[in-house]
């Protein structure tokens, strides 16, 4: 009897952006780039008749629309559909990428990628690509998609970088970190970054994506007072499985709104594997991963990101989960 091969799951691009950041510029460096793959790409926007989808170049991969609505508020049921659709020609495609509108709120779209069995089985989320206009994000940081769309990328192309001075690009930096302390960020001009940097890359994987600096919020986090914040959580020792559940189950069921983010590698007591945790807004994942290596000293490394969040009232109750012989390191 011959064994059944196994495909490897398509990975797919999330490129979102607030409206006029260059996300349609980027889409098309995408396209023409010759980078050996064929991507396949939804384009999505408000409205009947689509206009994003005239504006980009006439190239050999295929574009498909989704009109009627925005992909994040009305019509995920279409984006699994047409997701499933796709996969019955995945012989023709490398990568999915999948361009939100400019108001979008991405959560929705990352979501439909942990909670759909058969997308799960044949996608991965690769990244979540935000573009932000750095002459002009000044002018919406009051606007909550703005904000929620840097909260949620794990790249960040910071594009028009011609247009703000060294000293602002710098500023504008700093209060990026402060809001995602784990997103690449990559200045750049015109939406011209290397395409190493966002297809391929993973980052939506912990065992990538997940450099943690303890010392970063002593750099960051009083620097403004924003709202949207990163607040990271490290603890030696093991945690308690049964009260790792009450504790996120009732954060999320309190806060679960305001958290955009969750990444976390947990050392649970009795499990000899690392446990990776994903979670968005209210929608968490946990799961064991490799091994911990005998050279690895097991901690526990948790980042949130999210709207007013109290860090030391994190760091109690993330203590109480721990075993009774642990404590925060």
């Amino acid at each position: 009897m011959l064994a059944t091969v196994e495909r490897p799951t398509v990975p797919v691009t999330v490129l979102t952006g607030y409206l006029g950041a260059g996300k349609t510029t980027l889409l098309n460096r995408i396209l023409t780039h010759e980078h050996g793959q064929k991507v396949a790409v939804i384009v999505n926007e408000f409205g009947e008749v689509g206009i994003d989808n005239q504006l980009v170049v006439d190239a050999d991969e295929e574009i498909f629309e989704m009109n009627n609505g925005c992909i994040c508020c009305t019509v995920r049921g279409d984006l699994i559909r047409i997701i499933g659709n796709l996969m019955k020609r995945r012989d023709k495609f490398d990568h999915l990428v999948i361009e939100t509108t400019g108001l979008a709120d991405p959560a929705p779209v990352i979501q439909t990628f942990f909670m759909d069995d058969e997308v799960r089985e044949q996608t991965h989320l690769d990244a979540v690509v935000t573009v932000v206009d750095a002459h002009h994000i000044e002018r919406h940081w009051d606007a909550e998609e703005a904000a929620e769309q840097i909260a949620f990328a794990d790249v960040i192309v910071l594009n028009k970088t011609d247009l703000v001075t060294e000293a602002e690009l710098a500023a504008l930096e700093r209060r990026i970190r402060g809001m995602n302390a784990l997103a690449k960020i990559y200045p750049a001009r015109d939406a011209q970054v290397e395409m190493a940097a966002l297809l391929g890359i993973r980052a939506f994987d912990l065992d990538n994506a997940l450099r943690i600096d303890p010392d970063f919020l002593n750099e960051t986090a009083h620097e403004h007072d924003e709202s949207v914040r990163s607040i990271a959580l490290v603890a030696a020792g093991a945690v308690d499985g049964e009260r790792l559940g009450q504790w996120l189950g009732e954060l999320l069921r309190e806060r679960g709104a305001d958290i955009f983010r969750l990444k976390g590698i947990l050392n649970l007591a009795g499990e000899d594997r690392r446990v990776v945790f994903q979670g968005v807004h209210m929608l968490l994942d946990g799961r064991p991963e490799r091994p911990w290596r005998p050279d690895e000293t097991r901690k526990n490394e948790l980042v949130f990101i999210g709207r007013n969040l109290d860090q030391m009232r994190l760091e109690e109750s993330f203590q109480a989960c721990l075993s009774p012989a642990s404590s925060l390191g």
